[in-house]
């Protein structure tokens, strides 16, 4: 069953056709807001409330863009929402707590490519503080159309859309993202 069947039986009322757009796009979903986010926490919290209001409001959706426009639509305005919260509460982002006491969340994901190569981990890891802290020296908005147009590979046209925006903004917006991480990357650039 091809997409467009899949959510008009959806709008129906056919479980098992909502469960199957559930599936094709869980993961899109769930990394968006991981890597917009730096929480796997409130990550897991996007996730389950973007795809509640999907269920809720699937009979709402009209075929103007496509599907996943829509769904990254609402999984965006999730996750802004929970940035303005973080504001005001002036949370770490990608420092979790545990048991064991505090830990970056992008220092705990290894580096399969790496192997045993000890000078290799050490670049990497130098790197992905690098990449980490120019970031986070973008405002949200910026560095939401930065990763969803270089980590999820989406056109500057359904950034817009999903942003509700222009495709003009967008570029503009992911222009200057653009160059504050090449000023902040400096020689790694």
């Amino acid at each position: 069953m091809d997409e467009a069947s899949l959510i008009r039986a959806a709008q129906q009322g056919d479980q098992d056709a909502f469960a199957s757009l559930v599936q094709s796009y869980d993961q899109n979903v769930l990394r968006i807001a991981i890597n917009l986010l730096r929480s796997p926490e409130e990550a897991k919290d996007v996730y389950q409330e973007a795809f509640l209001r999907v269920y809720r409001n699937l009979h709402t959706f009209r075929f103007d863009c496509s599907f996943p426009t829509w769904l990254y639509r609402i999984v965006t305005n999730i996750c802004l929402d929970h940035l303005r919260k973080r504001k005001v509460r002036k949370e770490e982002p990608s420092v979790v707590e545990s048991s064991g006491g505090e830990f970056n969340v992008l220092e705990a994901v290894e580096e399969q490519r790496a192997d045993n190569d000890p000078q290799r981990r050490l670049l990497t890891g130098e790197l992905r503080s690098r990449i980490e802290r120019a970031l986070s020296g973008l405002t949200p908005r910026e560095r939401m159309v930065f990763e969803m147009r270089h980590y999820q590979g989406l056109r500057l046209r359904a950034i817009g859309e999903s942003l509700g925006t222009t495709e003009e903004a967008a570029k503009n917006c992911l222009f200057r993202a653009t160059q504050k991480m090449r000023t902040a990357l400096g020689d790694y650039a």
